[in-house]
């Protein structure tokens, strides 16, 4: 080694402890408002299915329908690619990655709907009903990953009713079992963020009836008004309502239909893709990024029924929006049919099986600092990993196959997508 050099400062180290203690304050409030992505597994899609018609064979039920549909307006992969555009080195993985998914787990998310979608006539009944078929597909290995409920929302006219169906529909959890991991709960049309705080103190009074842990439930906000976006004073209003969630936001999910007919925007321009969703969906990223509240994209109303030429045109409809949305970082979507399911699979499957080799060997080369034509960060080395898991989660990409790009475990992975604040150095395994 050469002569070293000699260091010299000028400042005592009483001048770095001020300096620290000034902002002691300001590292514990980052730490609590931003603790970044909980690193769990975020799901593609979320279906919603009205209390009334939700049964034991739901889940099953929509992944028969779907692969009917992929029978009868594309039997094999290359009618299917034909009608997304796929290219042919994609067209039979995906193809028969999306038959499998589903037959195996065919929705991902599933909320029992008892607002807008809901049409019974014993709201108490249909929620108690719930609970009990939830439970048992939980214990039958049925149950989609993630179920739960979306209750009426917390405006005056509707309060006490929404109340309630919260209250029977987790009281019939527990007597049914417990609570399943896989529990959410959606409080919809938000508007004030104090209605957020509202629906925190009935959560914290149900978990302290109850014995639970502090924090035990938690919740996500939908997005279906402008004042929600911006408040009355100018500010971004679904920022404040991630604070008065108190940690238990898990989601903004955005309602494309109603938050577009608030904004007067006509019925046949109301989609995911229009300017005013863009709008609303790039202020709910930033709002959320960092705080480990994740974000949704909403619907097509379009469905897939009818005659071969609008099923095709419908599925090239949502095939796009769904790409469109996870390249702007939207990785989950509303599906309203399940003939919903075979593109909203085919899309995200395509996503990461385009560009998982790229990122393999990027994030490889990136934690054995082995240079490249390209000259990966820390934080770009974070979204590498996060892709790749993403993909293992949803079935688009294999952990052996992964494994063989990166030579890297899950755990690997896990430390370089979710590391510590300040620390962005993981290191492979």
């Amino acid at each position: 080694m050469g002569q070293q050099e000699k260091v010299s400062t000028s400042l005592a180290g009483a001048v770095s402890e001020g300096i620290s203690a000034s902002l002691a304050a300001v590292d514990a409030e980052l730490d609590r408002r931003y603790p970044g992505d909980p690193g769990t597994r975020q799901p593609v899609h979320t279906v919603y299915v009205p209390g009334n018609v939700f049964d034991a064979d739901t889940v099953r039920s929509w992944g028969d329908q779907a692969l009917a549909a992929l029978d009868e307006h594309a039997p094999d992969a290359a009618s299917f690619a034909a009608v997304l555009g796929l290219t042919d080195d994609l067209a039979e993985d995906v193809y028969s990655r999306v038959r499998a998914k589903l037959e195996r787990e065919p929705i991902e998310d599933l909320r029992v709907d008892f607002e807008d979608g809901y049409a019974g006539q014993d709201e108490d009944q249909d929620a108690a009903r719930a609970a009990r078929l939830i439970s048992e597909a939980c214990r039958n290995g049925t149950a989609a990953p993630y179920m739960g409920i979306r209750m009426k929302c917390m405006e005056s006219a509707v309060r006490d009713r929404g109340i309630r169906t919260t209250d029977v529909f987790l009281t019939g959890l527990l007597e049914n079992g417990g609570l399943p991991d896989g529990l959410v709960l959606t409080l919809p049309k938000v508007t004030y963020p104090e209605q957020v705080s509202a629906f925190v103190r009935l959560l914290e009074a149900f978990e302290k009836a109850h014995g639970l842990d502090a924090g035990r439930l938690g919740f996500e906000i939908q997005i279906e008004t402008s004042q929600s976006i911006l408040a009355t004073d100018g500010t971004a209003a679904v920022a404040r309502m991630i604070g008065a969630a108190e940690g238990r936001a898990t989601g903004l999910h955005y309602g494309t239909f109603d938050y577009s007919a608030c904004l007067g925007v006509s019925a046949a321009y109301q989609a995911s893709d229009h300017p005013a969703a863009d709008h609303a969906k790039a202020i709910m990223q930033v709002a959320a990024a960092g705080t480990g509240v994740r974000v949704s994209d909403g619907s097509t109303n379009v469905l897939p029924v009818g005659s071969k030429e609008h099923v095709h045109e419908a599925w090239r409809l949502h095939y796009g929006l769904t790409r469109r949305a996870l390249a702007r970082a939207y990785y989950q979507g509303w599906d309203m049919h399940p003939g919903h399911i075979p593109t909203r699979y085919a899309a995200v499957f395509a996503f990461y099986r385009e560009g998982f080799e790229a990122a393999a060997k990027r994030l490889s080369a990136y934690a054995n600092h082995a240079g490249g034509d390209v000259m990966d960060e820390p934080a770009t080395a974070k979204a590498l990993s996060s892709y790749l898991l993403r993909g293992i989660d949803c079935g688009a990409l294999d952990t052996a196959e992964v494994d063989a790009l990166t030579g890297m475990t899950r755990a690997a992975l896990d430390r370089f997508a979710a590391p510590r604040r300040g620390d962005l150095t993981a290191s492979a395994e």
